[in-house]
């Protein structure tokens, strides 16, 4: 039986190839969560009035991979103290968000975050909220990184964190 997470930790570019190339991770959807507008659009989005975040939702097999373990990989891997930014991409959809299922992930999502804080010394900015309805995005977003390996924006932003992810987290790859 699987089980999904939804997380958004800046462009979902980033997050997207990340979590696909765990152990246990069936399927990684980028996609659009927190808004109030119906089947939104990657312009609407970026237009920052429709309130959702880009995201991705995770499908995974708790017997393989624990939750715990994609919320210490989903907060490693991006920055969880700047406010509506990853790097150069800034705008509330690039908040750090884990949108949560049930209270069993909200719960050790905080207690996750929390641990973050007390390791970093600083505030975690990652907002911990119920998922509400998760968007899929449009299919060109879909395996980006794996389709445009040499896109200058994937050779700049995305190979090194990928090289980051494989180093520290080699024993969790697929």
């Amino acid at each position: 039986m699987t089980q999904q997470a939804i997380f958004g930790g800046g462009c979902f570019w980033c997050t997207e190839p990340v979590f696909r190339s765990m152990k246990g991770v069936f399927d990684v959807i980028p996609g659009y969560c927190g808004g109030h507008v119906e089947h939104p659009t990657y312009q609407q989005v970026c237009r920052q009035d429709t309130g959702h975040v880009e995201t991705v939702r995770v499908e995974f097999d708790p017997d393989l991979v624990s939750y715990r373990t994609l919320l210490e990989v989903f907060f490693a891997t991006h920055d969880p103290t700047t406010l509506d930014r990853q790097g150069a991409d800034v705008g509330p959809q690039y908040a750090s968000v884990v949108f949560c299922l049930d209270t069993q992930q909200e719960a050790l999502a905080r207690e996750v975050a929390a641990e973050v804080q007390d390791a970093l010394g600083v505030p975690v900015q990652t907002r911990i909220e119920s998922a509400g309805v998760f968007w899929p995005a449009e299919d060109l977003h879909r395996e980006y990184y794996a389709r445009n390996p040499d896109q200058g924006y994937c050779r700049v932003v995305i190979l090194p964190k990928m090289a980051k992810f494989r180093e520290r987290f080699a024993a969790l790859l697929a």
